[in-house]
């Protein structure tokens, strides 16, 4: 399963982005053999408005079943579900530690957003 992690690095060791739509990358981890990809979002970083819809459909081209992040906003949330992406909530130090979690079934797992759009 292909994983989407929010991060401020390009490596499992990167930490792990509170902010979902303005997160600097996501790795793309497949939970079976923790092989990854990095997709960059920096352009996301300083948008004015749509971040988390275009973070969302990052997300979702780079074929993620599953989100893990810090926060994920309104419209972030409806793109993610539309495309069927479960999406996680985790305040773990690094994208290692998140996916350590996730892989014990320790993460909770939101149905609604947990933040108001334009959270920084």
């Amino acid at each position: 399963m292909k994983i989407a992690f929010s991060a401020s690095g390009d490596t499992l060791d990167a930490q792990l982005d509170a902010r979902f739509g303005r997160a600097a990358k996501f790795l793309i981890v497949d939970s079976d053999t923790n092989e990854y990809g990095v997709v960059d979002n920096t352009q996301n970083l300083n948008a004015a408005q749509g971040a988390g819809i275009q973070s969302a459909q990052h997300v979702v081209s780079a074929g993620a079943s599953a989100l893990v992040s810090g926060h994920t906003g309104p419209k972030a949330f409806k793109v993610l579900s539309a495309a069927g992406v479960e999406i996680y909530l985790s305040s773990a130090a690094t994208v290692r530690d998140a996916l350590e979690a996730w892989k014990k079934g320790e993460l909770q797992k939101i149905d609604n957003a947990d933040v108001e759009g334009h959270w920084i």
